[in-house]
């Protein structure tokens, strides 16, 4: 075996790894340097063995063996001093690598586009982090090490030869045997640990589950149930790490038996060339010392092998998810504040791309300014609708335009700005209430954040909590009411003002006098703003100035609310044929009412 280079083993990463690993390079020469004298001073030990049983003990020299001795106690500080040098090193690397990619996998797992996060479970995303901390400790761990020592092997093999050629070909021979049994173990082992981690990951994306469904399963009763099937995965789980940890330990097992079988065999032949006069007792003594330095690490190459196969998986899913594509950072253009005008042009979008179409050659037009309900049949479109306008979503085809312009060429953090959005599930995050209303504008004033509660119905709800704004909501929003999350979620959406503001179903959760509270602040909101409300709420209804009937992904019905109301319960008796009613009447101009 010849020794790597450290830019030959930066060719053998994958690219965002060379990337990440390029500026560390300095750190890994130094490592390097320190493993060569680290191997270096190894060769002390089995030569001091060997003056000692061949000259000292012949020669009776005890003033020999005195500055022997003292020579190898210096040998062992230099080697602690060194290890210890080589071991802060690769913590510093270790953090360089905690930095660099956990804040770049970060940031990468939120710029990516919304369907390429919900085409895969939660658990998948959680377990990305802990493949970043399987690429960390190979490449500052013990496994560096080993690979770090590997090289020096032929360095071992090399000096055996110079003082007891005899013995030296029984290693030849057995440092072949360990390298097939390294190659071999390696393909089987890291088989049987992608089938090991696939096996986890179906375990704790259940756990993910129960642990997200946890009401459902408590009102339902179904602990037992999801017990069963909980069993079930572990026990599929179980079976695969039993599986690979036979494998393993049966190649771990053959490695040991390979050392046992080398000591034996060095210690016969050697034997005969003592007796033949081609050998000293003291030489063969420090080949067996050799032999062990040769052949440890490749015995730990075997057992280590599973590291270096979850280090390859990890790194292989780790580099598909810095290559997938991500959502514009900046705006390609700079625009005003829009009046909020929403126009989409023949636009279309599929989950997949031989799926049915979710919304289909779909137009509409929506003058700035006014209240628009959107209404529709459960998985008509309604929510993929607003995510399109929100660019949550890229239309598989046409376009959607926010005065005149496509929102395209805009990133997110500037729609954001645009577009108050209220999903229909209100989440809320671990903090107080002020955080959870202030994290998209941290430099919001106490008289915004009132005023965008007051419009949401929830101040006098939150400052007659004992603490106020200053109320830690628990996880998820835990520890407040359903109707209280929701508008505070309501509240998040109007901060800053924004121009164009989209709900869906934000009076799930509220009462009838919070529903025409809402409703009131949402008209005086109407003069001056777009608002989209996916609703069936009569108390909102009625004051829509418009309608727009979604079905199977294409409009219906659209214009003001009383003749798409009335429209709809005639064509329910049967009165009229389902024809689509023209949006003509969609809002014209600002502050239009019904």
């Amino acid at each position: 075996m010849s020794k790597v280079s450290p830019e030959a083993e930066m060719r053998s990463l994958p690219t965002w790894l060379r990337t990440f690993l390029e500026p560390l390079k300095p750190l890994y020469k130094e490592a390097l340097a320190a493993s060569l004298f680290v191997n270096i001073l190894a060769l002390a030990a089995p030569i001091f063995v060997l003056q000692v049983y061949d000259r000292v003990v012949f020669h009776a020299g005890i003033s020999t063996l005195q500055g022997l001795t003292f020579g190898m106690v210096l040998v062992v500080v230099f080697d602690f001093v060194l290890r210890q040098a080589r071991s802060r090193i690769l913590q510093r690397t270790a953090l360089r690598i905690d930095i660099d990619v956990g804040r770049r996998l970060f940031t990468k797992i939120m710029a990516l586009p919304l369907r390429t996060l919900e085409q895969r479970p939660a658990n998948h995303w959680h377990a990305l982090f802990r493949d970043m901390e399987n690429v960390r400790n190979t490449l500052s761990g013990p496994t560096a090490v080993l690979a770090m020592d590997l090289p020096f092997a032929v360095l071992f093999l090399g000096i055996v030869f110079v003082f007891a050629w005899p013995v030296a070909w029984v290693l030849v021979i057995v440092f072949a045997a360990f390298v097939a049994l390294a190659w071999h173990s390696g393909r089987v082992v890291s088989s049987a640990a992608e089938n090991e981690k696939h096996q986890h990951n179906l375990r704790d994306g259940l756990m993910g589950e129960i642990v997200a469904g946890r009401t459902t399963i408590k009102a339902t009763a179904l602990t037992g149930r999801m017990a069963e099937i909980w069993e079930g995965k572990q026990a599929d789980t179980i079976a695969q790490s039993l599986s690979r940890g036979q494998k393993a330990d049966f190649y771990i097992a053959w490695g040991q038996s390979l050392t046992v079988i080398a000591t034996v065999a060095m210690t016969s032949v050697g034997a005969v060339a003592i007796m033949n006069q081609q050998l000293t007792i003291g030489a063969l003594i420090a080949a067996n010392m050799l032999g062990g330095r040769l052949l440890g690490p490749f015995n730990q190459l075997v057992g280590a092998w599973r590291g270096f196969a979850l280090f390859r998986q990890s790194a292989v899913r780790l580099g598909d998810v810095f290559a997938e594509t991500e959502d514009p950072i900046t705006s390609d253009v700079v625009m005003t504040r829009p009046k909020g005008q929403i126009k989409l042009e023949d636009v279309s979008f599929t989950y997949t791309p031989s799926g049915p179409p979710v919304v289909d050659g779909l137009n509409l037009e929506i003058a700035s300014g006014g209240l628009t309900a959107v209404m529709g049949r459960n998985g008509s479109g309604k929510t993929t609708l607003i995510k399109l306008i929100l660019r949550l979503y890229s239309p598989t085809s046409g376009r959607v335009l926010i005065d005149g312009a496509d929102i395209a060429q805009f990133a997110l953090k500037d729609l954001a700005r645009w577009i108050g959005y209220v999903p229909q599930e209100c989440v809320l995050f671990n903090g107080t209430i002020r955080d959870n209303l202030t994290y998209g504008r941290p430099q919001s004033t106490d008289e915004e954040i009132v005023r965008a509660a007051t419009l949401a119905t929830a101040h006098d709800l939150i400052i007659s909590l004992p603490k106020g704004y200053g109320t830690i909501v628990g996880e998820s929003g835990s520890s407040l009411s359903a109707g209280l999350r929701q508008r505070i979620a309501i509240a998040r959406a109007l901060m800053g003002d924004p121009p164009i503001i989209a709900m869906d179903e934000p009076t799930s959760s509220l009462d009838r006098h919070a529903e025409e509270q809402l409703r009131d602040a949402l008209v005086k909101l109407a003069a001056d703003h777009t608002i989209l409300v996916i609703t069936h709420s009569p108390v909102l209804l009625e004051s829509c100035a418009h309608t727009v009937v979604v079905d199977t992904g294409k409009i219906r019905a659209a214009g003001r609310t009383r003749t798409v109301l009335e429209y709809l319960a005639q064509q329910k008796a049967g009165a009229v044929k389902p024809v689509l009613v023209q949006n003509e009447n969609i809002p014209k101009s600002k502050g239009e009412s019904g």
